[in-house]
């Protein structure tokens, strides 16, 4: 999914996709040559194009890492895609423009100790960012607790990587997936937690006696969740940060 973004005027940069990898018909990785130069702070994002049509994602990778990883989901055209069929199509080796500054302020707040992450499928992008830097930094102290909603199970883009951080480093990341449609065949080997994320996050946070006090929650991802979650938290006194999400439009 894409991020509404406005004011884009810029100059563009060309850049090469790197490789590919897909995880479902309408989901897939994509890795893109990182400009000469390009920063960006984690949970930030960058705008791409093909044939003169424009969006931003989140940037999954961490400023660090050699290239720039994205996280995509396919919105046909039937359905009112108008980049995401586009971006779809390449290759490695087939170019994209990029403007030159990632934006966003979707970003770590380190002044709170605990972080409760909730996504929905593509929105656990900046968080992988989030974590992949806190990681290389060397920084300790934080704590982040990462739910991730999705309708089926192979749409989890970083389930692995996310349970191997959390079996390395417990005191750092705990992972907590969750499928809203457990009795589809599609989900028949899923043992997991079953629920839509935004009702899962009540009663997990309070299982796990977080606090208002130290405690930030980041909702990315379906402007439905988002609403819900903020409902539900702010009325118990969090503050939650939000990344809404939108269909390529």
């Amino acid at each position: 999914m894409a991020i509404a973004e406005t004011n884009v005027r810029a100059k563009l940069a060309q850049t090469r996709v790197l490789r590919r990898r897909e995880l479902t018909p309408d989901h897939w990785l994509v890795w893109i040559e990182k400009p000469d130069g390009y920063t960006y702070k984690p949970g930030q994002y960058c705008t791409i194009g093909v044939e003169g049509v424009e969006r931003a994602y989140s940037i999954v990778s961490a400023p660090h890492e050699e290239s720039l990883e994205l996280f995509i989901e396919l919105v046909p055209y039937s359905e009112g895609g108008h980049l995401t069929p586009k971006l779809y199509e390449l290759q490695p080796g087939d170019e994209v423009s990029i403007r030159p500054r990632a934006k966003g302020i979707f970003t770590f707040k380190p002044d709170y100790k605990n972080h409760v992450l909730v996504a929905t499928v593509t929105g656990v992008v900046p968080y992988i960012s989030f974590i992949r830097d806190y990681l290389h930094r060397g920084e300790s102290g934080h704590h982040f607790y990462v739910l991730e909603g999705a309708s089926y199970d192979d749409e989890f883009g970083y389930d692995d990587e996310l349970s191997k951080l959390a079996s390395e480093h417990p005191d750092l990341v705990t992972f907590v997936p969750t499928v809203s449609r457990p009795n589809e065949e599609r989900n028949s080997s899923w043992k997991g937690a079953t629920g839509r994320v935004n009702q899962v996050v009540e009663k997990y946070v309070e299982d796990q006696g977080l606090s208002a006090d130290d405690t930030l929650i980041y909702a990315c991802g379906h402007p439905g969740m988002i609403e819900d979650v903020k409902t539900r938290m702010g009325a118990k006194g969090y503050k939650v940060e939000e990344e809404r999400f939108w269909k390529d439009d």
